[in-house]
């Protein structure tokens, strides 16, 4: 069951203000290089570390493979898998049918803090459907011999290990190769273990906890110029056509205006803006259609054109233009119809380009972090460094009922520019902690990176890869920072308020502790960057409309979301629509009465000096009323003391 509606008992102003915190992070300890957060860096740019997390220890098991093990003599054959024991924690790998020489390739991360035996043993067994699965040998290790493994350090080299009987007294027949270290949350098998702590997933369900880094697709303003069209004859020649053209781009569809002449050789010259993405798997669908009353429109012609023929450009240079002949809906097949249809089709002059020099928003206005255009080539260098430790939440209330209590299943999403990360689940915690650390370059200060904290409703072992379930993931509560607010070198450790607008009205989920660094790479390119616009230069030579720039924004938010959905595990679409704002173009009077607000505090100077004014005209206090018509009459004498006065008052305001 969903509980949506958290306690109702309201907090006080504190507890949705910004707190210190004191979190015991790590020293300056190496990271892994193709860790989600470190390694992302191209080049020698920047060296991994994980300085802005607790260090959390790990005892990791890789199971590669076995060989020569023997088979049942009652099926002669051998379905093996292998479980990894750890005092109470058990994980087990899949198993092979009528395999004798399996290979798993899985890990198994045990966290220190709750290892509860100093023995680790590895089993191999035979699966047996109907009843008790066959021992077939096992392979004990002692903890206090496990090495330690440091990254950057190469990847711990698997061995081979005979196979003991059961009591440990003999050899049997077969061998498992193993690889046992000891490590940290920065090794490159952290993120695709199997981990104690989520033991009670099963099935699909493991896809969905595991810590991932997505990348947004390249996005592309299609700029379609419709400018004419010829030989367009309306289906009734006892008419002329009141032509107009529909484009199409996935789900996105535009019209033209109707052409104010009738005419069967119509002009229009308008502008279509779509949002397309990399690799471009849609096609421009266009139609030449006849208007031929207000509920009833006649297809003329069609066209399926794909992106690729189209051109990319980076400024706002001519693009050429190109005549296109349109498929006649619906003509006859005969061989001479066709041929007398191909001489004289009908034809569609168009312009059109694939913008580069844009920047495509997918975010809200007031939240953009990234304002670069699309095409590479007009990048700038990158002016800095941004890494963000995700230590822990505090105090998150319950998101659903679970064996008749409550339950929160949470993990956090963070998105800055292309890159978004997700760090693991962990499972039913109220208070849970990740400490993974994730780093992005940057190339302007004026950006915003959020940070949201969800619930995992997709545990279950029916789940499927590509997300079958029709559960939605909730939302617990969102964060952003504005790195123009951060000083560079300077580490900041914060509990963040989560915050959700509910019918009822605003509610706190709890907090989100946080540790972030900005580092600046070159001073010199920072105040080069202050000098410029913020938006590429085509954004202010040709700018869009508000219409278009909300309509855009909006299909911009939905291929974003439908792409990342495809990934595995999904980053999900109601994640990435409460990340993006999909509903930031909704009106709202929390919003409007905040605007409001904002301008009355803007305008309050101004309001207290006309009342002011007001009083001494209205001789409310005499003294003062007296002090300022003295002062008038000086400076009608004295017109040359007005500038030194006004002057004189401004240092005394400014002291």
């Amino acid at each position: 069951m969903q509980h949506n509606n958290p306690q109702s008992v309201q907090p006080n102003q504190e507890d949705f203000k910004l707190k210190d915190t004191s979190p015991k992070l790590g020293e300056r300890w190496p990271g892994g290089g193709v860790r989600g957060g470190g390694g992302w860096m191209s080049g020698d740019k920047f060296t991994s570390t994980y300085d802005l997390v607790e260090q959390m220890q790990y005892l990791y098991v890789r199971v590669v493979k076995a060989k020569e093990l023997p088979t049942n003599s009652m099926t002669g054959s051998c379905d093996p898998y292998a479980e990894v024991k750890l005092g109470n924690y058990k994980g087990k790998t899949r198993h092979f049918e009528k395999k004798t020489n399996p290979e798993w390739n899985q890990v198994f991360a045990f966290s220190k803090d709750k290892i509860q035996s100093s023995v680790l043993e590895v089993f191999v067994r035979d699966k047996d459907m109907v009843g008790r699965d066959d021992y077939l040998g096992k392979v004990v290790f002692d903890l206090n011999e496990v090495p330690t493994r440091v990254p950057p350090d190469s990847p711990l080299a698997p061995q081979w290990y005979r196979l003991e009987d059961r009591r440990g007294e003999g050899k049997v027949r077969g061998d498992i190769m193993l690889a046992v270290w000891m490590g940290t949350q920065a090794d490159e098998a952290f993120p695709e273990a199997w981990h104690s702590d989520a033991a009670s997933v099963h099935g699909e369900g493991v896809f969905n906890i595991r810590s991932k880094v997505y990348v947004s697709p390249k996005l592309w303003y299609l700029r379609v110029n419709v400018i004419e069209a010829q030989d367009v004859h309306p289906n009734d020649r006892n008419r002329l056509p009141e032509v107009f053209v529909k484009a199409q781009v996935g789900s996105q569809l535009l019209k033209t205006k109707v052409c104010p002449n009738r005419t069967t050789n119509p002009l229009w010259n308008e502008d279509l803006v779509f949002v397309t993405a990399e690799p471009f798997e849609e096609h421009l669908v266009l139609t030449v259609e006849d208007r031929v009353h207000q509920s009833k429109d006649e297809v003329l012609g069609k066209i399926s054109l794909p992106l690729t023929l189209f051109e990319k450009r980076m400024d706002h240079r001519p693009v050429h233009s190109q005549w296109f002949n349109l498929e006649k809906y619906g003509f006859g097949v005969l061989e001479g119809d066709r041929r007398k249809e191909l001489q004289f089709s009908s034809r569609v002059h168009l312009r059109v380009c694939l913008e580069g020099g844009y920047h495509v928003l997918d975010e809200s206005t007031l939240y953009i972090s990234d304002q670069r255009p699309t095409a590479r080539q007009l990048w700038k260098q990158s002016i800095g460094i941004l890494e963000v430790g995700i230590l822990s939440a505090q105090g998150l209330l319950p998101m659903k009922m679970k064996d008749g209590r409550g339950n929160t299943d949470a993990y956090c999403v963070a998105k800055y520019g292309q890159k978004w990360v997700r760090t693991r689940t962990i499972i039913d915690s109220f208070s849970p902690k990740w400490n993974e650390q994730y780093t992005w370059e940057v190339y302007d200060p004026c950006t915003v990176i959020t940070l949201g904290v969800f619930d995992n409703c997709h545990l279950g072992s029916n789940e499927k890869p590509g997300g079958g379930s029709s559960a939605r993931d909730s939302r617990i509560g969102k964060v952003r920072i504005r790195l123009s607010t951060l000083e560079s070198d300077r580490i900041y450790t914060n509990s963040y308020p989560l915050i959700v607008l509910h019918p009822s009205g605003v509610k706190k989920m709890g907090e989100l502790q946080l540790a972030v660094r900005f580092t600046c790479l070159s001073l010199a390119n920072m105040i080069y960057l202050y000098g410029h616009p913020l938006l590429p230069k085509m954004h202010y030579l040709h700018p869009f409309t508000v219409n278009q720039v909300d309509s855009l924004r909006f299909q911009a938010m939905n291929i974003v979301a439908v792409r990342l959905a495809r990934a595995e595990p999904p980053l999900r679409k109601e994640v990435v629509e409460y990340m993006l704002d999909v509903d930031s173009h909704m009106w709202s009077m929390r919003r409007s009465k905040a605007n409001f607000f904002r301008i009355m505090s803007l305008l309050s100077g101004m309001i207290t000096a006309s009342k002011w004014f007001d009083d001494v005209c209205q001789w409310k206090n005499p003294i003062t009323s007296v002090l300022v018509h003295v002062l008038f009459v000086i400076l009608i004498c004295y017109p040359e003391l007005i500038l030194p006065t006004l002057f004189l008052y401004m240092f005394l305001i400014g002291i």
